[in-house]
């Protein structure tokens, strides 16, 4: 249903979504077109100059040495694990409030994701990560969740100290930083995810590696073109995961403006904490001597439904991220776990509630989300 906000005598009716991907795209509209038509023009569409300038404009961003452009965050994930050595009879170490992608890049390989609680500021609690190390374990894998970051110093000490890789989901984190340094760049993989709704989001599926290590590099460029340096002569069984150069190009035109793209978020993610004043609602923190990104605005509350059926009644959108953790989902039923198992990824499971958030979000929008919650009783 459409809503009324009233501004001054003027009455606006307003529909606002969880996200708004055709916003970004309006404010570069004619670069993006403009890039869109020289690649179609071009008559390269498959790893061509525009994936190469990506691969190179993104490590530059980061500050790893290399990017590998893949066709998605799933493949990134799970091929990055696999180049590692991760394997059947392994086990990987990841925090248990995460969408599902970053599990599947544990058993795609035929490894043993184990599950590790949640701390405040929804990332893995390193505090919690060496207690469930075994001679098993070949791997932590974190999850920058919402565009915050985990406790990076923290968790890079115990992988160093126990010998495991270490694997960053950043498919939400682009740009975010841990005492000024980017995710993604802490451990022997970065992987991200471009797809449309992400801070740097493509026009379809896309992904990528970042990394320090030459080796795994190379070898990711091999796997992702199925196995193959050179044309027709294959040393691995690999995968058909190219980054095409139409997404390439795109992203090459959002990266450019990523500095006010993130800067916009916080902006939004600052306006929400300071704005709302409605009482048993629990929001975000942000940890010392980070800087989030804000790809979700994560509140909390026990009345949740409540809630959003308050909002949607107003015309606002919410989403929740995600309303079953993996360790519950129909897909890993083989592995056992119940309810109760792990009792802080089910409370958020139950209670969060994300807040619209988007690229070029109108400031009148923002300000009847605010007031909208203000009178929430």
């Amino acid at each position: 249903m459409m809503s009324l906000f009233r501004k001054g005598r003027a009455v606006i009716y307003m529909k606002i979504m969880p996200n708004r991907m055709d916003y970004g795209f309006l404010r570069y509209q004619e670069e993006f077109e403009q890039k869109a038509l020289s690649v179609l023009r071009s008559g390269r569409y498959v790893l061509g100059e525009e994936v190469a300038n990506f691969e190179k404009n993104f490590a530059a961003y980061t500050g790893a040495e290399h990017c590998v452009g893949l066709a998605s965050g799933l493949d990134a994930l799970w091929i990055a694990a696999r180049l590692l050595g991760i394997g059947q009879g392994d086990e990987v170490i990841v925090q248990g409030n995460t969408y599902i992608a970053s599990v599947m890049g544990i058993t795609i390989n035929g490894a043993l994701p184990v599950f590790v609680e949640p701390d405040a500021y929804y990332q893995i609690d390193a505090d919690r990560i060496e207690e469930k190390i075994t001679e098993k374990t070949k791997a932590v894998m974190v999850v920058h969740l919402y565009g915050l970051v985990a406790d990076m110093g923290k968790i890079t000490r115990i992988c160093q100290k126990h010998g495991l890789k270490l694997i960053e989901d950043c498919a939400q984190s682009h740009g975010a930083l841990y005492r000024g340094k980017m995710t993604g760049t802490f451990g022997d993989a970065g992987c991200f995810s471009f797809y449309p709704s992400k801070n740097l989001g493509a026009f379809g599926d896309a992904g990528a590696i970042v990394t320090n290590n030459a080796e795994l590099a190379g070898n990711a460029r091999i796997f992702r073109n199925y196995g193959s340096e050179k044309r027709y002569y294959n040393k691995v069984v690999g995968a058909n995961s190219r980054l095409d150069e139409l997404q390439a190009g795109l992203l090459n035109v959002r990266l450019a403006h990523m500095a006010e793209i993130t800067a916009e978020r916080r902006m939004l993610a600052e306006r929400y904490g300071s704005g709302i004043t409605a009482r048993g609602l629990l929001l975000p923190m942000e940890r010392e001597n980070t800087e989030s990104v804000w790809h979700q605005y994560v509140i909390r509350t026990h009345r949740r439904q409540e809630l959003m059926d308050y909002l949607n009644e107003k015309g606002i959108g919410t989403l929740i991220h995600y309303p079953v953790p993996p360790h519950l989902a129909q897909a890993y039923a083989g592995l056992g776990h119940k309810k109760g198992d792990l009792p802080v990824t089910e409370e958020y499971a139950d209670t969060v509630l994300s807040l619209p958030m988007y690229t070029g979000m109108k400031p009148e929008e923002q300000q009847y989300i605010l007031e909208c919650l203000g009178a929430f009783r």
